[in-house]
This record gives structure tokens, sequence and C-alpha cells, in this order.
């Protein structure tokens, strides 16, 4: 064999072995900050008005608007 083909398998060979050394990539020893419900966040700049803090049911209906909006058929019109 060539040099260049010796350089061109060595490359590969490289590759796959490296694509098995994957480690898991899981979240331990820290406690995730904001595992309280999200309807019962503080009022801040970005809440959106109309919204109480720690009504829950203001909070549903506030995102289920707010996923109609981001819904293509509904923006768009589209009928079935």
């Amino acid at each position: 064999m060539s040099r260049s083909c010796w350089a061109v398998t060595l490359c590969a060979v490289a590759g796959m072995l490296g694509a098995c050394g994957e480690r898991p990539q899981e979240l331990t020893g820290r406690k995730i900050q904001g595992s309280a419900a999200s309807w019962q966040g503080p009022a801040t700049s970005f809440t959106v008005s109309g919204w109480k803090v720690g009504d829950e049911s203001s909070w549903d209906a506030h995102m289920r608007v707010r996923a109609q909006a981001q819904n293509e058929q509904v923006r768009v019109g589209a009928s079935r």
C-alpha cells in the first residue's frame, strides 16, 4: 500500500474509535434551581401583564394563548 493509503486508513480507524468513547451526559451533584411550580414564580420586569403571581388558572390561560400563537396552522389560517 502506498503511504497516503495508510494515512487515510489510519484516520478512518481513529475516527471510528473516537466515536466509541462518548461519555454519559448526566447532571449529578447539583440541585436544579427553580424546582417550584412555574406559576408560583416571582413577578419581574419580564412578567406578562395580566398574570398574577401564584394564580395557576391565569398561568394556564396565558400558556394556552402563547401556545396557540406559536401554532403555524392557527397563525397561517390553514383549513383542513
